[in-house]
């Protein structure tokens, strides 16, 4: 358990996301971490093929992350929507997962998360501006508004506004090369 541990979880929390800890290790044992990280709902004691089972029983009530290391969490990996490896787990694990974590740091996992939610974000933003160059500009080079407007535009000026719409699109992808982790997710004051 790493201190960042702690705020990880209560980050997640604060997105909506509900933390559940299944493992396979004893209920004391498991309700200690629980605790210490902030985690309320445990299920200890859990097998392999149990913990494929529980993520499926989850799968009913919505999209589930499994974060696992072991070769017990193999099964689950593969079977939640999004399986999440942490670097140090077993080869079985890296390769059942859809993340790999570089460290075993549950920090990095709500990075990857954040990271996720900015890369959708910005995927959103292009296709809004793709959406509104398209209602805007199509018709004004096509000649469709000009009985009503006056408006014609060249198709020289047309072609160039469609580089341009291009160069913005890529331009507000090529920000998340600048993206950061939440600088209190860093600290762990969260």
């Amino acid at each position: 358990m790493r201190e960042t541990s702690e705020a990880a979880v209560k980050r997640l929390k604060q997105v909506g996301i509900n933390v559940i800890m299944l493992t396979g290790d004893r209920e004391e044992v498991a309700q200690s971490v629980g605790d210490a990280v902030g985690i309320t709902t445990i299920v200890a004691g859990v097998k392999p093929d149990e913990k494929a089972e529980h993520i499926r029983r989850l799968q009913g009530d919505g999209p589930v992350a499994m974060i696992g290391d072991g070769i017990n969490d193999a099964a689950a990996l593969t079977l939640a929507d999004v399986g999440i490896a942490m670097g140090a787990g077993s080869e079985i694990a890296l390769e059942s997962a859809d993340i790999v974590l570089v460290r075993n740091d549950l920090a990095d996992a709500v990075a990857a998360l954040e990271l996720g939610r900015a890369t959708m974000t910005r995927i959103r933003t292009n296709l809004a501006w793709a959406f509104v160059y398209n209602l805007i500009g199509l018709p004004l080079a096509m000649g469709l508004l000009f009985p009503w407007t006056g408006w014609l535009l060249p198709p020289a000026f047309a072609a160039a506004a469609m580089s341009l719409s291009s160069v913005s699109v890529v331009s507000n992808s090529l920000v998340l090369r600048w993206w950061q982790p939440s600088a209190k997710l860093r600290s762990g004051d969260v």
